[in-house]
């Protein structure tokens, strides 16, 4: 199975990226996880991200604020998936990220989860990685069965309720 990276800008994003992890762990995904920064360690993630698919990685999840540079520095230097987590900060709260990493340009895609969405950036590299495996694609589809089974349990008791 291939890996997931999960990257932040700072081990203060730590608290929401997190969640990433939570995500991988229950599918069985095996992962890593590091701090590089799109300007303080510029060759340092350069250079993992230049190694990804030979390293065996599928899926990088990136993590930043502010000036959120980092998924598009990671996507300029591999073709391995890049998602991004705008952070959310005191400055802008999170809309300066956010603009930052949906803003690339053609040729450099970076897929984009919501403000502080760590959780949905992991569960978007477990779809990714389960194109090309089976048993994973079939984890992710009891999950998502067994939530739509809470939906509909939840809706029958309402509607019993308003007899």
């Amino acid at each position: 199975m291939k890996k997931v990276a999960v990257i932040m800008g700072s081990d203060s994003d730590l608290p929401v990226m997190s969640k990433a992890f939570d995500v991988l762990r229950k599918f069985d995904i095996p992962f890593e996880a590091h701090v590089y920064s799109a300007h303080r360690t510029p060759e340092q993630a350069a250079s993992f991200a230049e190694n990804a698919r030979e390293n065996g990685f599928g899926a990088i999840i990136a993590g930043a604020g502010m000036a959120a540079a980092l998924a598009g520095v990671l996507a300029g230097h591999t073709l391995v998936p890049v998602i991004g987590v705008p952070l959310k900060s005191a400055v802008l709260e999170g809309t300066d990220a956010l603009l930052s990493t949906v803003m690339m340009p053609s040729g450099i895609p970076v897929a984009c989860v919501a403000i502080d969405g760590a959780k949905n950036a992991a569960y978007l590299a477990a779809q990714i990685i389960a194109q090309t495996d089976d048993e994973l694609y079939e984890k992710i589809r009891a999950e998502r069965n067994e939530a739509k089974q809470a939906v509909l349990k939840k809706d029958a008791a309402l509607q019993e309720s308003l007899k």
